[in-house]
């Protein structure tokens, strides 16, 4: 049997997970569990700072645990955020070399990256 304390831990923490608000959107060729007030990275999108965006492709939307499933997305519900600014990511490096050949080649690699803060999720007209 669990300790109590850790027993009561977990409750908590699963019910702060139920009354989550959240959404689940496909944006820029992947998927992010977005939170209304919260910033987000997505692949560089052709937007100035400032300017709005409406998020439509929304595949799940969690209000207070009433969760509501699109097949494949939901018609009624939309993400509202606002372009913060253009930023790259951190650097990756690529290393190739060919053992016993002396041949190598270090390369560098940024992504450019779009930050957004998302304004509000709005599910059959009402804001979560």
């Amino acid at each position: 049997m669990p300790k109590p304390h850790l027993f009561l831990c977990c409750c908590i923490k699963e019910k702060e997970k139920l009354e989550m608000n959240y959404a689940i959107v496909e944006a820029s060729g992947r998927q992010f569990w977005l939170e209304s007030g919260r910033f987000y990275d997505f692949n560089s999108l052709n937007l100035n700072p400032g300017d709005k965006i409406a998020l439509t492709r929304v595949l799940l939307v969690n209000e207070n645990g009433n969760v509501s499933v699109g097949k494949p997305c939901l018609q009624d519900a939309k993400v509202e955020a606002t372009v913060l600014g253009h930023i790259r990511s951190k650097k990756v490096t690529v290393y190739k070399m060919r053992p016993k050949k002396k041949t190598r080649k270090k390369q560098g690699h940024r992504d450019n990256l779009t930050r957004v803060i998302v304004d509000k999720i709005t599910i059959a007209g009402k804001t979560i």
